[in-house]
């Protein structure tokens, strides 16, 4: 008999969590990458951008990669897509994105994590992008989350409905309504107030929909870990997930003006590319990590990738 050591209901932001990486294996065949970028002059390059701004103003490597990451989308943008796939008649379509929105995991104020879509990659430079999560960060400290999570899973439940689904549909709501499982969300003035703050100053249902593609920088957690990404799963219906690592010390192979090669220590961030076979080949990924590559060996086009004036500017609305 063993001894259990405590017992955790799931709560609402794990129920999502288990629900859509659960559909994710159940339904999607899944092909990985691991892509070894060498970012050694990348580095050198955002090095020097950010000696020049102050410390709030400095872009990230976080910040970099997602930008690299949407350049090299735009290369095979058929990775920015949606599947639709009917396995019982065979039929199956997928639609490709104009807008790049990349769901990106992050760790909230309270320590829980959330996926929150950030819109607009298609057009924001770093200065952009530093601003965007500047405010999603502003907005998540007046943010309840499962007040905002309930709003995407309510939505969810009445598409199934609306496609059919009626015992599915009924599953989640009895499973959010009813036993140790239950859903508490605000009641009250508790409620009167917290939707009283306006949705400029919160994060809502909006900001955790769908986006066309997902990024996990794994590597933030600790950026002493070393290994790689091997299989990450590819939401529903994305049709391509990538898992950065953290960047790690390695010696390659390099070739010096002489044709001569030598042993070299490279900075490089293990990247994992995972990718829906319903929907891509491998064929479809070489656009894209040709477009990366370029980049991290040309990397003063980073310049180009800024504010004229250093300053965080939101021009568009996402």
């Amino acid at each position: 008999m063993l001894n259990i050591t405590n017992t955790e209901n799931f709560g609402l932001q794990r129920k999502i969590v288990a629900n859509m990486t659960t559909e994710s294996w159940q339904t999607i065949p899944h092909v990985a990458y691991n892509y070894e970028a060498d970012v050694t002059d990348l580095l050198i390059a955002l090095k020097k951008i950010n000696a020049g701004r102050s410390i709030d103003k400095r872009i990230t490597i976080n910040t970099l990669m997602l930008k690299v990451i949407a350049e090299g989308l735009k290369a095979s943008p058929q990775m920015n897509a949606h599947i639709n796939y009917n396995q019982k008649l065979v039929r199956g379509r997928t639609d490709t994105f104009e807008e790049i929105n990349i769901s990106v995991p992050m760790i909230m104020p309270t320590g829980e994590m959330m996926t929150i879509n950030v819109r607009g990659f298609e057009w924001m430079n770093l200065d952009n992008i530093g601003a965007k999560f500047a405010d999603i960060r502003r907005r998540s400290e007046n943010t309840i989350l499962d007040e905002a999570m309930y709003e995407v899973s309510f939505a969810n439940t009445i598409n199934e409905l609306k496609k059919g689904r009626i015992l599915k549909a009924l599953g989640r709501l009895i499973g959010s309504k009813t036993g140790k499982n239950k859903i508490k969300l605000l009641t009250g003035e508790e409620r009167r107030r917290y939707y009283s703050i306006s949705e400029n100053d919160r994060l809502t249902g909006h900001d955790i929909e769908q986006g066309t593609v997902t990024v996990s920088n794994l590597g933030s957690l600790d950026r002493s870990l070393t290994g790689s990404v091997s299989l990450l799963e590819v939401i529903p219906p994305q049709v391509a997930a990538f898992g950065l690592g953290a960047i790690q010390d390695k010696v390659v192979c390099a070739t010096d003006s002489c044709g001569a090669k030598n042993a070299d220590f490279r900075k490089i961030m293990p990247i994992c590319i995972a990718f829906d076979h319903r929907a891509l080949d491998f064929g479809d990924i070489v656009p894209f990590i040709k477009k990366c590559d370029s980049i991290f060996t040309n990397p003063e086009i980073i310049n180009g990738w800024i504010d004229a004036d250093n300053g965080y500017s939101i021009c568009k609305e996402a």
